[in-house]
């Protein structure tokens, strides 16, 4: 089938153009809750996810669960709160927050990947560093 051609002298009308979706991604989980945001660019969504994990590094502390019947699980091994990044070309990282307000950077999806932290080193810092390489 042959595409459509406009008759000569007419005028095309401008094409609509759809608001392009935000290219970052990032993903709060906290329990059942998620919550979701948008960014136009990694900075912004790096920043945004070292402040929502700080945030809930002060407020995640647990106690041990399990023990007696079950394997005692600590506090350290709990993760309280998840914070994804996806973004263009396949960028899948994130944190988590563990129950005892420890935060660890990883990357990947399907098998996460943690990201180990240089000297002086904060797990955002870690996770900066691999999404901008």
């Amino acid at each position: 089938m042959a595409a459509k051609q406009n008759p000569p002298g007419a005028t095309v009308p401008p094409r609509i153009r759809r608001p392009r979706p935000a290219a970052y991604r990032v993903k709060v989980r906290t329990g059942p809750k998620v919550e979701n945001e948008r960014f136009e660019d990694l900075d912004a969504a790096l920043a945004a996810i070292e402040s929502r994990g700080r945030e809930l590094s002060g407020s995640s502390h647990r106690d041990a669960a399990g023990g007696g019947l079950m394997r005692r699980i600590e506090p350290v091994q709990q993760v309280t709160a998840r914070i994804q990044l996806a973004g263009p070309g396949g960028l899948r990282a994130g944190v988590d927050v563990r129950g005892d307000g420890s935060a660890e950077a990883w990357t990947g999806w399907l098998r996460r990947q943690v990201v180990e932290q240089e000297a002086g080193e904060s797990p955002y810092d870690a996770l900066k560093r691999v999404a901008t390489a």
